[in-house]
């Protein structure tokens, strides 16, 4: 039987599931989805979610808690602005804070007028905010982001840590970063993750970064599938995919994979009966 190039094959310790998330409905995309224009409002400075939004995490957060991987996420890592926090903290996140809990909340009560109590960090992954994960940068102020330390105060438990300015210094009024830029930072940010430890990982993000990094890394891909990884996200979409390492960008052993005959040394009769097998082989 002849192999089919339809499939492949690859080491389980060179993958990684990501499950990629776009935000949940904020206040710019009630407008801006049906008037462009819109999206340029001073008002709409760093959106946050809309009561429907919440809406959409709460059933976002029952599916995920259903589907049982909810509790395999070894880390959530989340665009540094309100609305993907927000996003983030109500799907991923503990249960409502409660006064006297050790841990500290991922989000405070009311964070960004969300009218939300506040949601606890306890038994919930680590969070990490990653600046390379932001949404398109420049021009738009919905995409421009607080302070560090205005976000410390209302996500106490999201590790900021990477961050590495406390005022937004990469958006800019008058400058609107290109496609390609963006894109080469969407995979910028998807080979960094294979410096991390984590093999099973949640991305909350934007549709933006999404739709144009996906499209880079599906380019090869048979259309069908082209289509499924890097068509247009939804609000409060969730997408799983495996990540690859091809390119050996990952240097981490398994930690499943088993040598076999151990203690090593001669075996005889094994070892006379594995080499007569492998000459067979070439003879046949």
């Amino acid at each position: 039987m002849e192999a089919s190039a339809g499939t492949a094959i690859y080491p389980l310790h060179r993958c990684k599931t990501i499950h990629l998330v776009r935000h949940a409905q904020a206040v710019h995309n009630v407008e801006g989805e049906t008037d462009h224009s819109a999206y340029m409002k001073p008002e709409f400075f760093d959106a946050q979610v809309t009561p429907l939004g919440w809406s959409q995490v709460d059933r976002l957060r029952e599916h995920v808690t259903k589907c049982g991987f909810a509790n395999k996420v070894e880390l959530v890592i989340c665009s540094p602005l309100m609305r993907t926090m927000q996003t983030a903290a109500g799907v991923f996140g503990g249960e409502n804070y409660i006064n006297g809990v050790s841990a500290p909340p991922l989000m405070v009560e009311n964070a960004g007028n969300s009218g939300r109590p506040a949601i606890s960090s306890f038994g919930s992954p680590p969070f990490l905010a990653v600046e390379t994960c932001r949404e398109r940068l420049g021009v738009h102020p919905c995409d421009k982001r607080r302070s560090v330390t205005e976000y410390r105060t209302l996500f106490p438990a999201i590790d900021f840590s990477l961050m590495e300015s406390d005022e937004d210094v990469l958006w800019e009024p008058n400058d609107r970063e290109t496609y390609d830029s963006l894109a080469a930072r969407g995979m910028k940010f998807i080979d960094w993750l294979w410096t991390r430890e984590e093999k099973e990982i949640a991305v909350v993000t934007h549709s933006g970064l999404l739709w144009h990094t996906l499209r880079r890394y599906s380019k090869e891909c048979h259309p069908t599938v082209r289509h499924e990884v890097s068509k247009y996200f939804a609000n409060c979409e969730l997408r799983s995919l495996v990540l690859v390492d091809r390119s050996m960008l990952g240097s981490d052993s398994s930690s499943c994979n088993y040598p076999g005959k151990i203690p090593a040394g001669l075996d005889l009769p094994s070892d006379v009966a594995d080499k007569k097998q492998i000459e067979e082989a070439h003879e046949n």
